[in-house]
């Protein structure tokens, strides 16, 4: 996700805002580590800073995943997105990619194409119309399309999938619903 965002970020947030990017390892990490690192940050973070939370939802429930993560937030002493100061002010966002960063891969489509020339356009093909519901793993769903075309032969390397697929997505064209309800929480920054 890191990779990705890396190069995905820049194109979405206005010019002038400083980007740092905290590694967790795993979702599991996250969730651990989460509380804790709130409350440090709440410590010293100016309030014109903004924390983004990003997380895989897998196979957890969408709604009690967010609930958890504004819980974090909130017992932390922040305002988030979600719930707002009074004055519309709020420090922390939490968004989830539904079910995995992959699903936004399969919502630009055209991007996976560049990257990967051999592969057809599968945006209209039922499992993959709706990127945030292909079911049976997306990464794997996309792990299957790309080597039945002679990629990743030897298994899907994310961090160059993210990387090689990031570079060529267009952010207005993605047709994930969790991309653009990422996305629209960032360009409102």
């Amino acid at each position: 996700m890191e990779e990705a965002l890396k190069i995905l970020l820049p194109r979405i947030v206005r010019p002038g805002i400083n980007l740092k990017y905290i590694q967790f390892g795993d979702k599991g990490n996250l969730l651990r580590e989460l509380p804790n690192r709130l409350r440090g940050y709440r410590q010293w973070l100016p309030e014109t800073a903004k924390i983004i939370v990003l997380i895989d939802r897998d196979d957890d429930d969408c709604r009690m995943l967010k609930q958890q993560l504004e819980g974090f937030a909130q017992q932390a002493g922040f305002t988030t997105k979600s719930a707002p100061h009074q004055n519309g002010n709020f420090q922390v966002i939490n968004r989830i990619a539904i079910e995995e960063l992959e699903a936004w891969f399969f919502g630009d489509w055209r991007a996976v194409q560049t990257a990967y020339p051999k592969m057809p356009n599968l945006s209209g093909k039922a499992p993959y119309r709706r990127p945030d519901s292909i079911t049976g793993g997306t990464w794997e769903a996309l792990e299957r399309e790309l080597q039945k075309r002679g990629y990743f032969s030897s298994g899907l390397r994310k961090r160059e999938l993210a990387r090689t697929v990031a570079k060529h997505m267009q952010p207005s064209r993605n047709t994930s619903p969790s991309f653009t309800c990422f996305q629209n929480a960032l360009t409102r920054l």
